[in-house]
């Protein structure tokens, strides 16, 4: 199988040794170079990285790489078994390799990370918290006006408890080519509609934001056959700090 997984790499940092993982320097644009391709060559969308996070790398692996199936990881975030606890070292080891993935493949159409789970809160509240529920409510409707068909199943997903965060997968890429072109058209459009009412860039990430809300919708409404992995972190999680924004967020608007 010719697997191509990004890892999007904003600095220079540890990279597994496999060949299966593509390490690119995404919003690479007029930065220096850190020993590894960028988002900059070809058609690409590298300088809208503040505002698209990875996607400025997905959009060039659209445009410009050729591969049979296509995935995404962070330098600091992989596809992996259980690892919570351990040292950075013991982690490394629990990454999923070349062999890993082929045999997911054989059984399903997109591997994802595990869903994360709120609770307490649903997709569309816990957005509304943490972002700007007009996000939301444009999305919406540039999906009724141009995609209606996957209306139903945004509906759906900002109703559950849980959603696959980070923009990571691995699918064939012909599968993930179709789903950028519809990705992408929908993020296009709410950016242009943000320049026409002064808006653009007034929120860091934002347009990578709405797209994690975005890919259990197209995954939903296509049927597709999935498998959840377990996500290696690289670097040391305050769960206690996030756990406490989170319910700031929520009950006190901060």
């Amino acid at each position: 199988m010719d697997i191509k997984i990004l890892v999007a790499a904003h600095k220079k940092y540890w990279f597994p040794d496999d060949d299966i993982y593509m390490p690119l320097h995404v919003g690479k644009k007029g930065k220096p170079d850190l020993g590894f391709p960028g988002d900059d060559t070809g058609d690409n969308i590298s300088e809208k990285n503040i505002n698209y996070s990875e996607l400025s790398g997905l959009y060039w692996a659209w445009k410009n790489l050729k591969c049979d199936y296509l995935g995404l990881c962070h330098y600091r975030r992989y596809f992996g078994r259980k690892s919570f606890f351990g040292s950075i070292e013991k982690r490394k080891t629990q990454i999923l390799k070349r062999k890993d993935y082929e045999e997911l493949l054989k059984s399903a159409d997109v591997i994802l990370p595990k869903f994360r789970n709120y609770y307490i809160e649903t997709v569309r509240s816990q957005y509304t918290h943490a972002h700007s529920e007009r996000d939301l409510i444009e999305t919406r409707k540039i999906i009724g006006k141009f995609h209606p068909e996957f209306l139903p199943a945004f509906d759906e997903v900002m109703e559950r408890r849980k959603v696959h965060l980070w923009n990571m997968f691995v699918m064939p890429k012909n599968l993930a080519d179709e789903y950028f072109e519809w990705l992408f058209d929908i993020l296009f459009r709410y950016e242009k509609l943000m320049d026409e009412n002064g808006l653009q860039g007034e929120k860091y990430r934002l347009y990578g934001y709405i797209s994690e809300r975005l890919l259990d919708v197209w995954i939903l409404t296509k049927n597709l056959k999935t498998v959840e992995t377990d996500v290696v972190m690289l670097e040391k999680v305050n769960w206690i700090k996030k756990g406490g924004s989170f319910l700031k967020r929520k009950f006190f608007g901060k």
